[in-house]
């Protein structure tokens, strides 16, 4: 008897789901041990209070635990527990309007993460002023981010941080293609729009 899993990781996954609904634990602490990073990435794209993305990312996968018995395999794993995520996130984001302790929280955040959108990371033989210019952009480009709406934030982050591709985020965000490409678009548009007047400002400039 074989105990080979098949090579594509969607079929993969699919098996690990199956074991666990049999009852086997192991298996999907296989899975929590594969996305949990990527689950948490995106949360703290989504949150950005640091103190909650643990939370939220151990609620996603209850949550997922909890419904596994209704996963198919019609789409990715990661796909439907990333939908999960965000539906999580959204819920806790509601909590968190609600509560002024942690969006001050939230608010106190802001500094830790300032050049943590696209990993702008400068290299060692850059001065001074051009590793200060790009956490300024940095900067401008997170709170670009976080001035974005909802979806458009979400659509954003599912594609240029995660790499999802459109189909992929079309499921996760229960849209259709059309309207994935769209919000991209508007987002990048509306983040540039941001960074332009900073950009042109080190027009110029010798470093």
């Amino acid at each position: 008897m074989s105990t080979e899993l098949p090579a594509s990781p969607q079929d993969a996954d699919l098996v690990l789901v199956q074991r666990t609904v049999a009852g086997d634990q192991r298996a999907y602490g296989l899975l929590v041990l594969k996305y949990q990073r990527r689950i948490q990435r995106l949360i703290g794209r989504m949150v950005r209070d640091v103190d909650l993305v643990e939370d939220i990312s151990q609620e996603t996968f209850v949550r997922a635990y909890r419904a596994l018995h209704q996963f198919r395999g019609d789409a990715q794993f990661y796909t439907w527990l990333y939908r999960i995520a965000v539906n999580t996130a959204k819920k806790f984001l509601l909590e968190l309007k609600h509560d002024p302790t942690v969006s001050e929280s939230f608010l106190a955040s802001e500094d830790d993460d300032e050049t943590s959108w696209r990993k702008n990371e400068q290299t060692t033989n850059e001065g001074p002023e051009s590793i200060l210019a790009a956490k300024e952009i940095a900067a401008v480009v997170n709170a670009a981010m976080d001035d974005l709406p909802a979806e458009l934030k979400q659509a954003v982050t599912l594609r240029e941080i995660e790499g999802l591709s459109y189909e992929e985020i079309a499921t996760v965000m229960d849209c259709p293609v059309g309207t994935v490409r769209s919000r991209i678009f508007r987002a990048r548009e509306a983040i540039s729009h941001k960074v332009k007047p900073l950009l042109d400002k080190q027009t110029g400039k010798r470093w």
